[in-house]
């Protein structure tokens, strides 16, 4: 048995994912919870899961049931309680049960059914059996040691994180009725830092069209299914995910802003993401263009490797992008960053590349490297946004994401603990280590912000330095060819290619997007913005020395011009 069902209690030992449904049953007091039939099911699949590995503690020979009794037993302070097994065995059995418990991904849910009642007190509900967890593996501990506990750790005994769902009517096209049932996220309650482990910790390859609408293909059901409605930069998409993924389907939190129920109630979304399909062609990941509706849609299948994040940001953002280049609006993949100097200067910087080049160490080099020659760097966009042209002939920025997906190698100490406690941390113990953590406000980020710098982050090339070109033409060279040295984040290795350095949207749509670029580099040169290339070493130089020597010859060209 690798899983446990029934309507208040969902466990998927595979996918160490839990759903506690607080609509079917709620236990309001420690008896209520020993006598529940969730309980039990915990501890069968605990008992199982023991059975088939190295272990010598006898009590876990006992029946689920009969494991209970003797928990009763204990706290009631019964003799029989030890006429079979020693204290000790009990008390270690009873810490791996608890360890067992709290090494699932645990999402309580509530439905909001329109009470403002609830809406108010849902964070209550679920404080409160995370209260009772906690006091119930306190008093058995307690009562096996025979004394209290000198330290105590208040740990998120019953769930990492409570969202409260709602339904909602939006204008269904035809063909699409299937997705009706299916309620939306409305409010997330997290308890970061969450340390989240998947199967899988790398995406591979890119995504390609199909000539048959996705939705075809689901069948999903209310309590297996959940939908997130997302702002990605002014695209509004509804995210629907098997509970399976609630990993990737939680951390969206951290990088998307969601949609308000007014901003979802009657509103047909720009995308849709179809997130963990039983089957999809040739079992990896597509789009659809919907054009009768102007629905982006996107597929993604059921498997051990698309647990990784990657697959559910990327795909979020290659429609995004796509929905963008069809509006005119270039899309880029990098970061960009607002600069307060202290000689009065502020400079927005994007920085461009293609996964692993570069773009976030160059920030974080800056950051070190400037002493109080900088007051703040404030984060507008981390990995994706778009570039658009005004009727005047200026050229703006807009982001997409109000979080930050980075690799825990890239990041200068100061910063991961800083943000460590808002983070979402997924297979902290494996390469390609990643964090999510919030960065910036949604309408600071879809803000119009003008560009007083575009630089390319070139991993490969042995220069120090700051590079800027001379010309449009050999700008465009440069950026369109998407060269990097692959640095194990994809299924990639060496040195590679990618269109644009975006195989999120540009590589699919090469033919509109070559149009948005040349009027982009027009109108940049126009009007003389510095448009040039940093050599970032990272293909070469793991010590970064040389980025930092890079990033201060940045430094001073943005304070001196």
């Amino acid at each position: 048995m690798t899983s446990s069902t029934n309507n208040a209690l969902y466990l998927n030992l595979k996918r160490k994912v839990a759903v506690l449904n607080y609509n079917y049953k709620y236990p309001a007091d420690v008896f209520t919870l020993l006598n529940s039939t969730e309980l039990l099911n915990v501890i069968q699949l605990f008992l199982q899961q023991r059975h088939h590995s190295n272990r010598s503690n006898s009590f876990e020979d006992l029946t689920a049931a009969d494991y209970i009794e003797t928990i009763k037993n204990v706290i009631l302070d019964q003799p029989q309680a030890f006429e079979r097994f020693d204290r000790n065995e009990i008390l270690q059995s009873i810490e791996d049960l608890y360890s067992f418990y709290r090494s699932f991904l645990r999402i309580s849910v509530l439905n909001l059914h329109h009470s403002n009642v609830m809406a108010n007190n849902f964070m209550n509900i679920d404080n409160q059996f995370n209260d009772l967890v906690l006091y119930l593996y306190r008093l058995v501990e307690e009562k096996l040691q025979a004394a209290t506990n000198k330290t105590y750790r208040q740990v998120s005994a019953g769930s990492s994180a409570c969202i409260l769902t709602q339904s909602h009517n939006w204008p269904l096209p035809q063909g699409y009725e299937a997705l009706k049932s299916i309620r939306f996220l409305d409010t997330i309650m997290l308890r970061p830092p969450m340390m989240i482990t998947t199967p899988s910790n790398k995406r591979e390859g890119t995504f390609s069209a199909v000539s048959e609408n996705p939705i075809a293909k689901f069948h999903g059901q209310q309590d297996e299914w959940y939908c997130f409605p997302a702002k990605i930069g002014e695209s509004l998409a509804y995210i629907y995910f098997h509970r399976d993924y609630f990993a990737s389907g939680i951390s969206l939190a951290n990088l998307f802003e969601v949609a308000s129920a007014q901003e979802v109630e009657g509103h047909k979304p720009d995308l849709i993401l179809l997130f963990g399909l039983d089957q999809t062609e040739g079992n990896v990941c597509h789009y659809y263009h919907d054009t009768a509706n102007n629905i982006w849609v996107g597929e993604v299948p059921y498997n051990d490797k698309t647990t990784y994040f990657g697959y559910m940001k990327k795909m979020c953002l290659t429609l995004h992008n796509l929905h963008s280049i069809y509006q005119g609006r270039l899309p880029i993949h990098g970061s960009m960053v607002h600069i307060n100097f202290a000689n009065g200067q502020q400079k927005n910087v994007v920085f461009f590349g293609d996964s692993g080049a570069g773009k976030s160490e160059s920030i974080e080099a800056l950051q070190e490297i400037a002493d109080d020659q900088i007051i703040n760097i404030e984060t507008i966009f981390d990995d994706m946004g778009s570039f658009a042209v005004t009727a005047d002939g200026q050229v703006y920025a807009q982001g997409t994401e109000i979080g930050a997906f980075v690799r825990l190698d890239d990041l200068s100490s100061a910063v991961a603990f800083n943000n460590m406690d808002r983070g979402i941390y997924l297979n902290p113990d494996q390469k390609n280590a990643r964090v999510i953590i919030p960065a910036d406000s949604y309408n600071r980020v879809i803000t119009h912000h003008p560009i007083d710098m575009w630089v390319y982050a070139n991993n490969y090339s042995q220069q120090i330095g700051i590079h800027r070109f001379e010309t449009q033409e050999e700008a465009k060279k440069t950026f369109i060819a998407g060269k990097r040295k692959a640095l194990g984040t994809t299924d990639e290795v060496g040195m590679s290619t990618t269109f644009f350095a975006n195989p999120f949207g540009p590589v699919q749509e090469q033919e509109r997007t070559q149009p948005l670029i040349d009027q982009v580099f027009e109108r940049l040169f126009a009007k003389d913005i510095y448009v040039g290339e940093i050599y970032t070493h990272l293909g070469n130089d793991k010590s970064k020395s040389s980025l930092q020597q890079s990033a201060q010859e940045l430094l001073e060209i943005l304070m001196n011009s």
